[in-house]
């Protein structure tokens, strides 16, 4: 069954997403950082850190959202970065973010669809995802085509949120995710249905071994997995084969 974040409108999950965050992009950056303890910027420098022994890569980021992987990335490699997303209006945060910080030489976003990226093929030496890939309307279709545009020997790093299985944990996690994350992110965005939307998309994720089979369809080579704090995120690094 597919997860949309709006369950009264008939318009596809795709055109909902990017409602949704564009409802949303005030508040995304504060409530990622309020509602995680902080704990999601660790997460991005570990995913970023996997690219560390390419040589000067360019960059694709896949669903930048409000840019910060594309920053981090940029920060730690030293590199040029591509955003590109289909929220208008977290990219219009993104810019702001890059402006200010004076790296539009070496950043820039665009709008754009996962599933269909307007670049050419074999173009980046690396993809990276940050808690994009479960808003996919069609995964396999976003998993492909991110690795379309990768060159041959190229990485992806996916950062997504992923299900605890430890007891207790597993069990107070749950409990703040599903009841107490909804209301407080709905209070403060004024979107309940986004946060509502968020538990329900990441339990319903195919995550752990079963996305690593979600890029083996996609013609992509799974290397490691690397759970982040017990569990509550997982980043998976992949690359392309050569031909």
């Amino acid at each position: 069954m597919t997860v949309k974040p709006y369950k009264a409108s008939d318009a596809s999950k795709k055109s909902q997403v990017a409602g949704m965050f564009n409802n949303i992009a005030p508040k995304y950056d504060f409530l990622n950082h309020f509602l995680s303890l902080g704990i999601d910027k660790i997460w991005r420098k570990k995913a970023i850190n996997l690219l560390k022994e390419i040589n000067k890569p360019v960059i694709l980021d896949v669903a930048t959202g409000t840019g910060d992987l594309a920053l981090e990335a940029h920060r730690r490699l030293q590199c040029k970065v591509v955003g590109v997303d289909i929220s208008t209006e977290m990219l219009k945060v993104a810019d702001e973010k890059i402006a200010k910080r004076e790296l539009t030489e070496w950043l820039t976003v665009q709008e754009g669809d996962s599933e269909n990226l307007p670049f050419e093929s074999n173009t980046f030496d690396a993809v990276i995802v940050a808690f994009g890939v479960r808003n996919f309307e069609n995964l396999n279709k976003g998993l492909t085509d991110m690795g379309r545009v990768l060159k041959p020997g190229g990485k992806m790093v996916v950062l997504e949120f992923s299900k605890p299985v430890y007891f207790p944990f597993k069990q107070f996690y749950l409990f703040y995710f599903k009841y107490i994350l909804p209301v407080l992110g709905g209070l403060i965005s004024s979107d309940k249905a986004a946060y509502t939307y968020l538990p329900e998309s990441v339990l319903t994720f195919p995550d752990g071994e079963r996305f690593d089979q979600e890029l083996v369809k996609a013609k992509l080579k799974p290397i490691k997995r690397f759970k982040q704090t017990m569990g509550i995120a997982t980043i998976y690094l992949a690359e392309k084969l050569k031909q």
